[in-house]
């Protein structure tokens, strides 16, 4: 895989979502290569114990938008949801299979709009798909999927404050 025509990719479609929301929200973007993986990732700083940690190792709620070797080879652009070490995150009691359910009954209405996706994991990973795409498009698609994200980022902060020390 071409790691830095790729993230040129990733850094375009970063640069390309509303500053403005991303403000309003509280939501940071990132873009970089992790685990042998181009990665786009949306979090807010207090879904995370320490939000800077490249990958996240630590107690933390991301979304990523991702494309790996594999990926590449079947025309896959994956995302998800993972939801790290939730009983060790700061300011909050959480068991992390109870945040998981509860997540995944609300996110029920909307999965109509992501792509080949599944809540049939583990506590760790809220929600995870993948869309096939054309790999001369894969800034837009890297776009449409990460702005998909605003539609559903306050289901966490909903589901944080009603654990909240």
């Amino acid at each position: 895989m071409d790691e830095k025509f790729y993230l040129t990719q990733f850094q375009q479609a970063a640069a390309k979502l509303d500053k403005e929301l991303l403000h309003k929200k509280n939501l940071e973007v990132e873009t970089g290569v992790w685990l042998d993986s181009v990665v786009l990732k949306l979090h807010k700083r207090h879904w995370a114990n320490n939000p800077d940690a490249k990958p996240q190792t630590g107690a933390g709620i991301f979304f990523s938008v991702w494309l790996g070797n594999d990926d590449l080879k079947s025309n896959k652009l994956c995302y998800n949801i993972h939801a790290l070490k939730l009983r060790q995150l700061n300011g909050y009691t959480i068991t992390s299979r109870d945040f998981a359910a509860d997540f995944r009954q609300q996110f029920k209405k909307f999965e109509h709009n992501w792509p080949n996706v599944s809540v049939n994991f583990g506590p760790l990973t809220l929600m995870e798909g993948w869309q096939t795409i054309d790999l001369k498009s894969t800034e837009e698609d890297v776009f449409n999927i990460a702005q998909k994200f605003f539609e559903i980022d306050s289901l966490i902060d909903s589901l944080l404050s009603h654990r909240k020390k």
